[in-house]
């Protein structure tokens, strides 16, 4: 049971979690759960949230780099919230997929896309939407970096250099100048891991939190994360290929890693809210 409110009545609740989780903890695990029908039912979506919240997620993200009609963003939302209580928030794959259901949406801009689309295009169309939902927004820097696979592909991005961690912090340091209260670090889903060196780099001149995703597939890939500094770690391919086979147990191992290896560590960050 989350530790406070969620409702539209309170604007930075969810925001509020996970600064004040991230502050006792020192690390999050993130479940992304594509709403995509090709990939799986809204009811089979909504038993995999309940799995992963069993196994020890923090949060359940809904979207993916592919959007579909928003009447399978809504119907999953709405059966993973009837048994779930950690916070369910809105990853976008479009300006569209806004559901006044979730707790909130990452309102998020491509920094490093070629096209002004991605970068400010669909938030501006997007806008209205999460305004009429009421829903709280966490205003997200997104990050891709080499090879990119669909998200970069899909975003028509100019992916960072995975040999210049500099580039990335430099664009990761603009963001929070600009006010955006999350950096997002993707490299593409399915198996393509941010190098820590990235990560470490971005931690040391960053005072907002780092989500790295994609490449996690072992306890030591997510040790290795947060090591580096990432504060919030993402899984979703790893959940569509295992959560409903073992119900849950190797997904507990690697949250298990997560939070052990926070707890151990020296170098974690503390944050201010809002």
């Amino acid at each position: 049971m989350v530790d406070i409110i969620l409702n539209n009545e309170k604007k930075h609740a969810t925001y509020e979690y996970i600064i004040n989780k991230l502050n006792r903890e020192g690390a999050l695990h993130f479940s992304l759960i594509d709403p995509d029908p090709f990939r799986q039912s809204p009811s089979k979506a909504a038993k995999m949230g309940k799995l992963a919240e069993q196994a020890g997620t923090d949060a359940i993200l809904v979207g993916g780099s592919t959007a579909f009609d928003q009447v399978y963003v809504d119907k999953t939302i709405e059966l993973i919230k009837k048994d779930v209580q950690v916070p369910i928030i809105i990853f976008p794959g479009g300006f569209a997929n806004v559901s006044k259901r979730a707790d909130a949406i990452l309102f998020m801009s491509v920094l490093n896309s070629n096209n002004h689309y991605f970068f400010i295009g669909y938030q501006a169309l997007g806008s209205y939407l999460v305004k009429m939902a009421g829903i709280e927004h966490i205003p997200m820097g997104y990050l891709i970096i080499e090879p990119g696979a669909s998200a970069g592909w899909i975003s028509d991005a100019k992916l960072l250099p995975r040999n210049k961690p500099k580039l990335t912090a430099a664009y990761s340091l603009a963001a929070e100048m600009f006010g955006f209260k999350l950096i997002y670090l993707e490299a593409g889903s399915g198996g393509n891991s941010i190098p820590p060196e990235i990560i470490k780099l971005c931690s040391q001149v960053l005072s907002i939190p780092i989500i790295a995703g994609g490449g996690v597939q072992t306890k030591e890939d997510a040790a290795a994360f947060v090591e580096a500094g990432a504060d919030i770690i993402v899984m979703g391919t790893f959940l569509e290929n295992n959560l409903m086979k073992d119900k849950g147990a190797s997904l507990k191992v690697i949250i298990d890693a997560i939070k052990d290896t926070a707890k151990n560590s020296n170098n974690r960050r503390t944050f201010q809210k809002i």
